[in-house]
């Protein structure tokens, strides 16, 4: 998916409150940016990081900027939105353009399952119903090698024991990794960083839950899909 509207370089002088950010632009200009992650953005948020940002004339919107890619100092980029994953692979699932998944017909977004939650996406067709749930990664403390989560998400460890009931009602369950860098090649947990989703984790692979992970294609123009990478328990 391209961007709305074409990119603009700046550097981050801090990213504070979790959701904002101040940057300096190239003509000199300080403005605060929108950023939309909730994570702890670790490695990602230094002062002086060269960032992308997406400027909208949106009137409803009080914030002029939305903060989307690190530009790292190798050519490499990190995405930042964490919204933007759910809306690509929609797009590529309505397009039957993500590998490794069953056969299905039907695309549904936000279903309520478990308790009180809404499974990302859930796929139907020939064979059981799969719910999928999506998540963001954007962690990196090896080189090559991408980690989540960034921070203990009791959110994220709730979902890993919902998917795996639904593989317990005689359901298909997938956690869909999407890593959203250019510099990785394979993917782990960060069990130090959260030890109970760890702990999920394992508990859901044990239910029979399917585990993939995804990189994509990153520019300040656009952001797609890239390659299925190796995930490592």
């Amino acid at each position: 998916m391209e961007f709305t509207t074409s990119l603009v370089p700046a550097r981050l002088i801090r990213r504070y409150k979790r959701f904002l950010a101040d940057v300096m632009l190239e003509d000199g200009r300080e403005v605060t940016a929108h950023c939309a992650n909730p994570g702890s953005m670790m490695g990602l948020a230094e002062p002086g990081t060269k960032v992308w940002l997406e400027p909208n004339d949106d009137p409803k919107k009080k914030l002029k900027f939305g903060w989307r890619l690190v530009e790292h100092e190798n050519g490499n980029f990190t995405g930042v939105d964490t919204s933007l994953p759910n809306r690509m692979l929609k797009a590529a699932l309505l397009a039957h353009e993500v590998p490794n998944l069953p056969d299905y017909d039907l695309v549904r977004a936000e279903v309520k399952y478990g308790e009180a939650s809404r499974v990302d996406f859930l796929l139907s067709g020939q064979g059981p119903d799969t719910y999928v749930e999506v998540k963001s990664v954007t962690l990196s403390r090896e080189h090559g090698l991408a980690e989540f989560p960034d921070s203990v998400t009791a959110r994220g460890t709730k979902h890993l024991g919902e998917l795996a009931q639904m593989v317990g009602q005689g359901h298909r369950a997938i956690m869909f990794y999407l890593v959203q860098r250019t510099d990785c090649e394979s993917m782990t947990l960060a069990g130090d960083i959260d030890p109970a989703y760890q702990a999920a984790f394992d508990q859901a692979m044990h239910a029979g839950v399917t585990v993939l992970a995804q990189t994509c294609k990153i520019s300040p123009t656009r952001i797609t899909l890239g390659d299925p990478i190796p995930f490592k328990p």
